[in-house]
């Protein structure tokens, strides 16, 4: 008897529910029992619906006090291994009284969970807008040529692309639109590389460079910490001028809690008004002579 509810009651309760629906929510033609689309439309829209509920709760109960609760954010690995850790310590010293959750998942993962109201906010790269998402743009991320301090590469103090051409190379899946926008980017330079292994996340690729002595293209926040300590080095290339581009994405319905804000606005280095978020424009890989300056204010992650 799971939750002190017996099977029976359990039935009952989803009977009495469908009939004021006036739909199917379960199909219980297959075993194990799943859900309908109406019913996996229904449970999308309650966890939204409690979702805000919790956020008003917070909000009303911080009016006349500190800061308290929860947030939740979801995030793609590489963005949440690069900056969150630090940007939660920094809200921590700020706001003791808020519980700082990371989920993680993949970009259509993270815009899935947004959009479901699972989590308070994203944090994507090639961000877009649609019907149920608003983006916030936050920054280009410069793209870096790293090897492993055993690779030939490794001791020349800088590389032409054409040296590339051909060359055994660690990617990131071919599904990905990061792997689509490198692979475009030096596709119209005219090189062509030797991909020998791929994978779904920048830290595993990370790991196969310095497990294979290999080299590859990954965001520079990624390898900060093996760049420091000599792991991997980057390798200087003038021609190669890549960016990714990071989004904040947001629910279009609902509201977003006091705290959570607060956590968007020291993300972005500066306030974090739901009345002045705009959309995204074609979220390409910027490949250009210099990185896009930031908005003013400053980033404490950037």
């Amino acid at each position: 008897m799971l939750h002190h509810v017996t099977q029976s009651a359990v039935s009952q309760a989803m009977q009495h529910l469908e009939e004021s629906v006036g739909v199917e929510l379960i199909d219980r033609s297959k075993r194990p029992l799943i859900l309908t689309p109406a019913g996996k439309t229904y449970l999308s829209g309650l966890r939204g619906i409690l979702r805000s509920y919790e956020r008003l709760e917070q909000e009303v109960r911080s009016t006349s006090r500190q800061l308290s609760g929860q947030v939740t954010i979801g995030t793609i690995v590489s963005v949440g291994l690069s900056y969150m850790p630090e940007a939660s310590e920094a809200f921590a010293r700020l706001h003791p009284e808020v519980e700082v959750r990371t989920d993680f998942g993949s970009n259509d993962r993270v815009f899935q969970m947004t959009s479901e109201g699972e989590v308070d906010f994203g944090l994507v790269s090639f961000p877009h807008s649609s019907k149920d998402i608003q983006v916030v743009p936050w920054q280009q991320e410069p793209m870096r040529l790293v090897c492993s301090s055993e690779h030939p590469l490794a001791s020349q103090n800088e590389v032409s692309l054409s040296q590339l051409s051909g060359i055994k190379m660690i990617s990131f899946d071919r599904g990905l639109q990061l792997r689509q926008e490198i692979d475009r980017c030096l596709g119209n330079a005219g090189i062509i590389v030797n991909v020998c292994m791929e994978f779904d996340n920048a830290d595993s690729m990370i790991r196969a460079i310095q497990a294979s002595r290999g080299i590859g293209i990954v965001p520079e926040a990624a390898v900060r910490r093996e760049t420091a300590n000599g792991s991997l080095r980057v390798v200087a290339c003038r021609e190669l001028r890549m960016t990714r581009p990071l989004g904040i994405i947001f629910r279009r319905s609902g509201r977003l809690s006091r705290a959570a804000s607060e956590f968007g606005s020291l993300l972005l280095g500066r306030p974090l008004e739901a009345g002045k978020r705009i959309k995204s424009g074609s979220g390409k890989l910027t490949v250009e002579a210099a990185t896009i300056e930031p908005e003013a204010g400053t980033s404490v992650i950037a």
